[in-house]
This record gives C-alpha cells, structure tokens and sequence, in this order.
C-alpha cells in the first residue's frame, strides 16, 4: 500500500481488524521512511470481474461507480447508509457467485434496480429512467403503474375486497 504522505510503497501494517459489518478490514499502517501514519479499509475479492459493455467493450468492475451510481439514485433520499452499503455488497457477492468473469452490464442493471426498488422507490424510478433510457412521460407512467401493482415487502399480498352482499 502506497504511503500517502511520501508514496513510498514500503508501508507495514501494525493493527488489523474487520470492520462493524464484516465486509472488509481496518488496517493501521505505517512508512517507515517518512513515518506516517494512516488506516486502509480493504476488502476480499473472490475475483477479477469484467464488465461486458452493450457495444462489446470490455472494463474491468470497478466497485466504486457501482456505489457512485446508487448514490446519485439516492441523492437527497433518507436512507440508511448501512442498508445502502449492504445492498452494493450482496450485488457484488452475487456477480463473484456467478462462476464467470464476464458480467454483462445489463446483469449489473437488473441487480442495481432490484436492489432499490428494495430500498426506495423514488431512487429505484430515477436509475431505471437513465439504465433504460426513458424518453417520454409514459415511460415513467408504466414503470410507475408496475411499482404500485407490487405490495410493499413489509406489508402482506392485498387481496380485493368482496362487493358487501345486501341484507333481504
């Protein structure tokens, strides 16, 4: 690890720990050449993961544009960070499970948008409406009508009242 005061790269690691939610380490480290002292948090990667583009274009996954992307849906929305971050990280765990190293990027699409419609519909329709590429008003109507067919996962199936039968 680069040591960001001098950019030695001799660093040496004097504390390491996971973190609250176990998704990566905490580690204090230190230069020896300047005497710095900073903290990395790392995590696992079970694989190299590339991203097959639309046009065919090949990118390696990088995990923070997926977290930018999720934070721009997200902007100015009350949600819970710690709900968000567990979100970006079964994503993740789910393309490393896949068993293949190329991912296309409609398969990163359709996981994001499963992910917030979970999380929250308003972020959920703004990712959808740049992921699909929404063009006019009814797009945003069927996305719309699609969202308030489905019952919320906290709440049980609604089941259709029956017509009251009249008294004779």
């Amino acid at each position: 690890m680069r040591c960001p005061y001098c950019g030695s790269l001799d660093t040496q690691v004097k504390d390491s720990r996971p973190t609250d939610d176990s998704s990566s380490i905490r580690r204090r480290r230190i230069c020896p050449d300047c005497g710095g002292r900073f903290t990395t948090f790392e995590r696992v990667q079970l694989r190299e993961l590339t991203v097959v583009k639309r046009s065919g274009r090949r990118v390696p996954f990088d995990r923070d544009k997926l977290q930018q992307s999720v934070d721009v849906a997200l902007r100015k929305r009350s949600v819970d960070p710690e709900r968000v971050e567990r979100m970006i990280n079964g994503i993740v765990r789910q393309l490393e499970s896949m068993g293949e190293g190329d991912v296309p990027s409609e398969t990163v699409g359709e996981l994001v948008m499963e992910g917030l419609k979970g999380l929250d519909d308003v972020a959920y329709v703004r990712f959808a409406s740049v992921y699909k590429n929404f063009r006019e008003a009814k797009d945003f109507e069927e996305i719309l009508g699609k969202l308030a067919e489905e019952p919320e996962p906290d709440e049980p199936p609604r089941l259709k009242k029956k017509p009251a039968q009249s008294e004779q």
